[in-house]
């Protein structure tokens, strides 16, 4: 073993090779561009300000583009930028085809699109189509009588009792509580399956399905890239309205979506959803070379059918959100990884996904431990499958406390009951406002997130240590580390394209170890996942980034290194 200082090495020929790889098919006509891609996410919000509202706009995305393109990734997701009562923040929509005035409008929005594709970049919308905003026309026709053109646009039904006023059946929503809700117009409930201001489609309706396919039509045609669909397990629910099981099971999770003392049979993953992942597909395959992800929540089992059902393809991939809580440790990643690559083998891509709108910033899951947050993102990026990075991460934007008593999330709002140390101690973000806080800039006033107005949401405290300004003038920082890495994953094709196969004689208690094999290229990814330095005992080849090497070839306390094996 050849141990080479600093993190990152690479060639002109390796290069070459990948400019070859990369070239060899002109960008429309990359059926698979989203196969070997890497995604950042933006929260508009949060990202950045353009005219001093204290609120992120979409120009204020087009004048951080360069930053997005120099780190090195290659498509934007962008959360909801449509008109909305912004009760949840743009995912309650109230017209699919506008844009919400304080992010702009949709002369904009198609400058934005160009801005991204000049940059030979891909953009990613935000689509909710399990739901609309109880603002929408489409609702707001539909509950003034029972016999109108879209009475039967959203899921009613009669409820129960003397009067009418208790719920149709037991179906709890994903946040607990009963997902019925009286509308005393129609004197029925209608269904939500998250908050009661997001009424659930109906897509037992046809006309209901041909409106939401002409949504994403739409966009595609004026140049979308792909969508990113919010709770996509939840499109349909059994017609019947029967009765979930009983089950004892209180808090939902990534592989258990079953929660609040109940099996979510007939409300999560109907067979419906299944189906209607294949006809959007096939309504994406025909407007061109696009990208479907997923949030779903189930056991990979379950959520493979999402990609592939009936023998027909459905989304490219979806969300795998076991990544959030699975420990950084050698036995728990190993296992990871051979469950994924077991149910999502080749076609199949897995997702990498460490933070979100919705969850707890990785950064504090790592209790701000900046060399956990390195090894993390090495394994992220040199993993098989598509890695999602959340805008911050790569700074170690860390999770803001904001008390439920101060929350503009529904969510806090809902829940501001609860007592404060209680939610300090939980694991998930209960008030998502912590994980959504301004994007950090620079030294100055509200961390350069805006010139104006105050943030709509107070900027993280230390931001003079964490923001871009300052990491970028530390070599050693984790924003250099993010760029090296993402610079070395888009010139070595076999971490984009390559085969993965666990190195088992190389993996130990503390070290987990695999392959990356694209032609005849072959590398050897080492990660020691624990506090102790270890040796490795490896076999001969050219190191081409290190992580933490100490002298003599030691990897240090969560030390990593790659290494191109002949």
């Amino acid at each position: 073993m050849r141990v080479v200082s600093g993190e990152l090495l690479y060639n002109k020929g390796r290069i070459l090779l990948f400019l070859l790889f990369v070239c060899s098919v002109p960008l429309t006509a990359q059926q698979g561009w989203w196969k070997t891609t890497t995604v950042y996410q933006v929260y508009p919000r949060s990202f950045y300000d353009s005219n001093g509202d204290g609120i992120g706009d979409l120009q204020g995305i087009i004048q951080k583009l360069d930053y997005i393109q120099e780190l090195g990734f290659e498509t934007i997701w962008i959360s909801p930028f449509f008109s909305s009562p912004q009760k949840d923040f743009g995912y309650d929509i109230s017209n699919y085809y506008s844009i919400a005035p304080e992010y702009g409008d949709t002369a904009v929005c198609k400058q934005l699109i160009q801005e991204v594709h000049k940059r030979k970049m891909r953009i990613v919308f935000d689509l909710v189509m399990n739901h609309t905003s109880d603002e929408h026309p489409w609702f707001k026709e539909s509950a003034a009588s029972t016999n109108n053109a879209k009475s039967d646009w959203y899921v009613w039904k009669n409820g129960k009792g003397r009067n009418g006023t208790k719920p149709p059946n037991n179906w709890k929503s994903m946040v607990g509580g009963s997902g019925w809700h009286y509308n005393k117009q129609r004197n029925q409930f209608y269904w939500a399956s998250f908050l009661n201001f997001q009424p659930d489609l109906n897509y037992h309706n046809p006309e209901v399905k041909k409106a939401m396919l002409d949504v994403a039509k739409y966009w595609m045609n004026k140049g979308a890239d792909g969508f990113r669909l919010d709770i996509f397990n939840a499109i349909y629910e059994d017609t019947a309205f029967t009765d979930n099981p009983f089950r004892f099971k209180l808090i939902p999770d990534e592989k258990d979506p079953d929660g609040f003392f109940q099996k979510a049979k007939y409300t999560i993953n109907n067979p419906g959803s299944f189906e209607f992942a294949t006809e959007l597909r096939a309504v994406a395959d025909k407007t061109g070379a696009h990208y479907l992800v997923g949030e779903v929540f189930g056991k990979p089992s379950v959520l493979k059918q999402y990609c592939y059902y009936k023998d027909k393809p459905g989304l490219n991939t979806v969300f795998l959100f076991r990544t959030l809580n699975t420990p950084l440790k050698a036995k728990a990643y190993r296992e990871l990884v051979a469950d994924f690559e077991a149910n999502f083998p080749t076609p199949y891509l897995p997702t990498y996904v460490y933070s979100n709108h919705d969850r707890k910033r990785s950064m504090s899951r790592l209790r701000n431990n900046t060399a956990k947050a390195k090894l993390q993102a090495l394994f992220q990026f040199t993993v098989r499958g598509i890695p999602f990075t959340y805008y911050g991460e790569e700074l170690g934007m860390p999770q803001t406390n904001i008390p439920l008593k101060k929350g503009k999330d529904p969510m806090a709002q809902r829940l501001k009951w609860m007592p404060q140390v209680l939610v300090n101690l939980s694991a998930e973000a209960i008030n998502r406002d912590g994980c959504r806080t301004p994007m950090l800039w620079n030294k100055q006033r509200n961390a350069g997130f805006t010139a104006g107005a105050e943030p709509w949401l107070p900027v993280t405290e230390n931001y003079s240590v964490l923001c871009v300004e300052q990491q970028q003038q530390d070599k050693g920082s984790l924003l250099q580390f993010y760029k090296a890495l993402l610079k070395l994953r888009n010139t070595v094709p076999a971490l984009q394209a390559g085969s993965l196969e666990i190195a088992e004689a190389y993996c130990t208690k503390r070290i987990f170890a695999y392959y990356r094999t694209f032609g005849n290229e072959r590398y050897l990814v080492v990660l020691n996942m624990s506090k102790r330095n270890v040796m490795p005992v490896l076999p001969a080849g050219n190191t081409i980034l290190t992580l933490n090497v100490l002298t003599g070839g030691k990897l240090g306390a969560y030390g990593a290194l790659i290494l191109k094996v002949r």
